[in-house]
């Protein structure tokens, strides 16, 4: 009872480290999708991000320069009102006190002309030559104003804004003389907080209004390039489907895109009718050079093979000599023979019979007929009931016997083949196993290509690389769907699956 526990104890916690991390990998595979789509985002080499940051940074430039100007226009604006202002009570001022010193004394005409031209905002103080103050703005008699003003140094000639404790004064000082009597330096000053703080709540809704538009502007151009790059995307979607057996039957068609990307598309067009006629010539020559090819090097293997027989009188020498050339004959024709069903299928002058098949029977006579020609241990094991598909007999015949003699080729004389048959749902599923040096993962993705074959380091046998390419043609082409796992120096599994009849 206490192992029963702990084996389902491990049972469970096994299911749970399962979901956890089919999870992970979920997740992992969606962190993934959005990095990928951040760095198509942020891709500096595309176009079309180097056109909307372009055409945004010339917006922003705009945009920017134009609120710019408009808020120096608008300060001057505001300034300059100030500063006529000051300049014509500075020059009024001398004429105001030159009338008042008519009826009272020069010191007290000062005082009047400074109560008649002061107001809540605009104030005047005059200091002598010694620096004392003489006269003032009755406004100034208040601490909170008085400290502010009359304690700033450096007063300018001309008028200048000063910023003073959050207040904005606009200030200057002139030499004050009056009848050639040098009265000291008249002091105005002209509070201009209230217009300074609107002309800066204006100046920051500005701001706020361009960064809007230039965020706006720039996402409109961004899906505006979006949308007109699609064309070219389509374009690129298309070129990646495109096989050498459908380059005839692969075509263009831009309804709504600009005069540009048309005419590219009209050329890709005309290149594709080109190759599709290369590949075409390609595909005739190869057929008849290797249909010229069979006959004559059948009827030298086919000599060859009768000197061998009948030559009682050759050396070793020769028997091997000619042993040798009636092998590579055999391979040759054989190499011929390959490349005439490959130029068959891609100009779809294969035809296939396709048949009702039992596969237990047809499996038994494939094994029976590969112990003939080879001495390796060779086993299958059946599936308990009958198994039926419809593909063609003799070309699945090939089909296993290709693999069978691959497997052979990659894996050690001492071990087994096995061959397996079985049936999950509508399926029939064959399956190849050898326990040979294995493919990498790498030459996995690329064993169904056309001359590829793996290290020749690892191959007892050599071959064309054709072999592979073949049986994937035909497997596809009754209707099945082959594939291949395997593990290096572990083995190989090639497993074939054809939907049951």
């Amino acid at each position: 009872m206490k192992l029963a526990n702990v084996a389902e104890k491990l049972a469970t916690e096994k299911q749970q480290f399962t979901i956890v991390s089919s999870k992970s990998n979920h997740n992992r595979a969606k962190i993934a999708a959005k990095l990928n789509k951040v760095h198509n985002i942020l891709d500096t080499t595309s176009i079309k991000v180097r056109l909307t940051v372009v055409i945004a940074a010339v917006a922003a430039i705009g945009l920017g320069g134009l609120a710019a100007g408009t808020s120096i226009r608008m300060q001057h604006i505001l300034i300059s009102t100030h500063k006529e202002n000051m300049k014509y009570i500075a020059d009024r001022f001398p004429m105001d006190v030159e009338i008042y010193s008519e009826m009272i004394p020069l010191k007290e005409g000062a005082r009047r002309a400074i109560d008649s031209l002061s107001t809540e905002n605009k104030l005047i103080w005059i200091k002598n030559s010694a620096g004392e103050i003489t006269a003032k703005s009755q406004a100034l008699n208040k601490e909170e104003i008085g400290s502010i003003l009359l304690t700033v140094k450096d007063v300018p000639l001309i008028p200048q804004v000063q910023d003073l404790k959050g207040s904005y004064w606009l200030m200057c000082a002139t030499p004050l003389r009056v009848r050639n009597a040098n009265l000291g330096q008249l002091y105005l000053a002209h509070n201009i907080t209230e217009d300074q703080m609107m002309f800066l709540n204006l100046i920051r809704s500005l701001s706020i209004a361009t960064v809007i538009a230039i965020i706006v502007m720039t996402t409109m151009i961004a899906l505006y390039i979006h949308h007109s790059m699609q064309p070219l995307k389509k374009i690129s979607q298309l070129t990646a489907t495109i096989s050498a057996d459908k380059l005839d039957q692969a075509h263009i068609h831009l309804d709504q895109a600009p005069s540009e990307v048309k005419e590219l598309a009209e050329t890709f067009d005309k290149m594709l009718i080109r190759l599709a006629e290369a590949w075409e010539h390609q595909r005739e020559l190869l057929s008849n050079v290797s249909h010229e090819l069979r006959t004559p090097l059948t009827i030298i293997s086919g000599y060859i093979q009768s000197i061998l027989r009948r030559g009682t009188n050759l050396s070793e020498m020769q028997k091997e000599a000619l042993t040798t050339a009636a092998s590579e004959a055999d391979r040759t024709v054989q190499l011929l023979q390959d490349l005439l069903d490959l130029a068959r299928v891609d100009s779809g002058r294969m035809k296939f019979q396709q048949e009702k098949i039992i596969l237990n029977d047809l499996i038994q006579e494939v094994v029976g007929m590969a112990k003939q020609y080879s001495d390796r241990t060779i086993t299958w094991k059946s599936a308990s009931s009958f198994i039926t598909i419809k593909a063609d007999s003799h070309r699945l015949k090939q089909v296993l016997l290709n693999l069978i003699d691959n497997a052979v080729k990659y894996s050690e004389t001492r071990t087994p083949i096995k061959l397996k048959l079985e049936q999950r749902k509508n399926f029939a599923i064959i399956q190849v196993c050898d326990r040979g040096v294995g493919i990498s993962l790498q030459q996995q993705g690329r064993i169904f290509e056309r001359f590829f074959r793996v290290d020749e380091s690892r191959n007892r046998a050599g071959g064309t690389g054709l072999g592979l390419s073949i049986v994937k043609t035909l497997v596809e082409g009754m209707g099945g769907n082959i594939s291949v796992t395997s593990q290096l120096n572990e083995g190989s599994t090639f497993t074939i699956v054809f939907p049951l009849v």
